[in-house]
C-alpha cells in the first residue's frame, strides 16, 4: 500500500508509524485506519521489529480521532480498501501483533485517538500533551475498548468522568492518574520513546509475546462488546441526533441536544 495519511519507518528495532493529517489534527479517515492496518501488519511480519511506536506529525495533535468534519460532509469516513471502516480491527491489531505498542503522544489524544493511546501498551507523554473524550459532544461513543479497557486503567470513577464531561486533562493529570507512564519535554518525547523501546528490545521477544497476550486475557472479553457497541454506533450516527452533533461541529456553532431523550 503506498501511503498518503500515514509515515512508517524502521529505526534500528522499532518500526515508528506517524500518523500524517496534521492539518485536520491528525483526524483519522477510512483510508487513514486502513493505511495503520496494513502497517501494523508490517511490522508483525518484519523479523528484525521488535517494538512499534505510533505518533502523530506536528506538534499540535496525536489524533483527535474519527474526522468529524469529513462524517458531516459526506455521511461516513470516507472510501477504504475493503468497503469497511475497519477501526475495531485497528484497536485488535494494536493488542493482537506480538510486539509492544508504544504511544508517543506529542499533543492533543482526544476521542478516538484518546482511545487509540489508550489501547497502546505503553504511553510516553510531551508536556504539552492534553487528553479526554469528545462522544457525546459530537454525538458518538466508544462502548467498547475506549470505556471498558479505560476504567481498568485509571479507574471507574475516572472513566466515567472522561467520558461524562468531556474536559481535556494535562499530562500531568494523566500520569497521576496512570493514564501515561512518563512525561518528558516535547523535543526529548521520540528520544525517549525510541529509548524505551530499544530497552524492550534487548529482552527475550519471546517471553514479550506470552508477556503481552497474558495481560490481554483478562480484558479479551471486551472485544465482543466493543463490537456490538460499534454496530449500535453506525445506527446512532445515522440518527437525527447522532447527525446534530458532527453538524454542529463541522459549522463550528454550539451543539443542541435538548430536544433528545432518553426517556
Amino acid at each position: 500500500m503506498d501511503y498518503t495519511d500515514i509515515t512508517y519507518s524502521v529505526e534500528g528495532t522499532t518500526a515508528v508509524l506517524t500518523m500524517n493529517r496534521p492539518e485536520r489534527y491528525n483526524a483519522f479517515r477510512g483510508r487513514t485506519v486502513d493505511e495503520l492496518n496494513d502497517a501494523l501488519r508490517r511490522a508483525w511480519a518484519d523479523r528484525s521489529v521488535r517494538v512499534v511506536v505510533l505518533t502523530g506529525a506536528g506538534q499540535k495533535a496525536f489524533c483527535t480521532g474519527g474526522d468529524v468534519k469529513q462524517r458531516a460532509e459526506t455521511g461516513d469516513y470516507g472510501p477504504t480498501e475493503s468497503g469497511l471502516f475497519e477501526i475495531e480491527l485497528l484497536h485488535r491489531m494494536i493488542r493482537d501483533i506480538p510486539k509492544p505498542v508504544i504511544a508517543a503522544v506529542n499533543g492533543l489524544a482526544i476521542g478516538g485517538g484518546h482511545v487509540l493511546h489508550v489501547i497502546c501498551d505503553l504511553t510516553i507523554a510531551s508536556e504539552t500533551a492534553k487528553f479526554g473524550q469528545a462522544g457525546p459532544r459530537v454525538g458518538s461513543f466508544d462502548a467498547g475498548f475506549g470505556t471498558n479497557f479505560l476504567a481498568r486503567v485509571v479507574g471507574e470513577k475516572r472513566a466515567r468522568e472522561i467520558w461524562y464531561l468531556c474536559r481535556q486533562y494535562d499530562a500531568a493529570t494523566a500520569e497521576r492518574w496512570g493514564l501515561v507512564n512518563a512525561v518528558v519535554a516535547p523535543d526529548d518525547l521520540m528520544t525517549e520513546a525510541l529509548s524505551w523501546a530499544a530497552d524492550i528490545a534487548k529482552m527475550s521477544p519471546t517471553a514479550i509475546k506470552f508477556l503481552k497476550q497474558s495481560f490481554n486475557t483478562d480484558t479479551e472479553h471486551q472485544a465482543g462488546i466493543g463490537a456490538m457497541a460499534g454496530s449500535g454506533l453506525a445506527l446512532f450516527v445515522e440518527s437525527e441526533e447522532g447527525r446534530e452533533g458532527a453538524a454542529a461541529f463541522a459549522e463550528k456553532r454550539p451543539v443542541d441536544f435538548s430536544g433528545y431523550s432518553t426517556v
